[in-house]
């Protein structure tokens, strides 16, 4: 017969030590009774006792008590403390959200590539995922518009051991963008996008210091409208540099930006086994 142990507390409720962690900004854990996921913002001293606060994937903040046996680190039970303040500030994430790898080198660039569809595009990309995107060989490319796009992917040629993968803006249905998407086929590229009419959308207004992106009207130049509804000088790569400048992480972005680059990072590496 299998014998079974009696005891069914939960590990976290057990009273055996648990390691103790420095909560630096930037690390992943979950909060053992509410399964809250997020990353540490910032520890602070209350009436109360220490909290840490905590960010998730979607910009959600949740704030929690530093106490014994808390957390989880990577499915292990710790106690998160306040770190010190002489410890070193080396990030343990990348501005992703991936595992930093001190040291790494840049891979040997791949067949595959990712198309966006600007300059700002590539360079939002760059600043989020440069250090994931070189880890990995993946090179990121601008078309200047994606009205040649099926040429454009014939002419690449994508094959098992080149897959080529497409960033798209405003596509949404019934819009010009998703017309021209729909002509692109084949197993080996992947067409996906956001629903943002440019890219500059798809940066949290709250990490801008404005309340929201204003509304353009109908034939006129977007990005021209927004810096003139903004009382921003009318010098879109001005005003670009100035939005570009409040990103420092995936946290700064609207969850439809980063799902897109992810699929397409992933579909781009696929089957890679080093």
């Amino acid at each position: 017969m299998r014998s079974y142990s009696p005891d069914l507390t939960p590990p976290w409720k057990k009273s055996t030590p648990a390691p103790e962690v420095p909560a630096d900004p930037d690390l992943v854990v979950e909060e053992v009774s509410t399964g809250f996921c997020g990353a540490v913002i910032r520890c602070e001293k209350t009436a109360e006792g220490p909290t840490v606060t905590l960010e998730d994937r979607f910009g959600k903040h949740r704030v929690f008590p530093l106490v014994a046996r808390g957390f989880l680190l990577e499915g292990k039970v710790v106690t998160l403390v306040r770190p010190s303040s002489a410890a070193p500030s080396r990030p343990t994430r990348t501005a992703s959200g991936s595992v930093a790898v001190p040291g790494a080198r840049a891979r040997v660039a791949r067949a595959g590539r990712i198309y966006v569809e600007g300059r700002h595009d590539a360079e939002l990309v760059e600043k989020v995922w440069g250090d994931d995107l070189r880890i990995e060989g993946v090179v990121v490319e601008f078309l200047n518009g994606i009205d040649d796009l099926p040429s454009i992917v014939t002419e690449f040629g994508p094959a098992a051991d080149a897959r080529l993968g497409v960033l798209v803006d405003h596509l949404v249905p019934g819009s010009k963008e998703s017309r021209i998407a729909a002509e692109v086929t084949g197993s080996e590229v992947l067409v996906v996008g956001h629903p943002y009419i440019d890219v500059w959308e798809a940066v949290k207004p709250s990490s801008v210091g404005i309340a929201a992106w204003p509304s353009v009207p109908r034939g006129e130049d977007w990005k021209t409208g927004v810096c003139r509804a903004l009382g921003w000088p009318e010098n879109t790569g001005a005003a670009w540099q100035r939005i570009l400048s409040c990103v420092r992480s995936y946290r700064d972005l609207e969850p439809a930006l980063l799902g897109s680059v992810e699929h397409l990072i992933d579909f781009v590496t696929v089957g890679d086994g080093g």
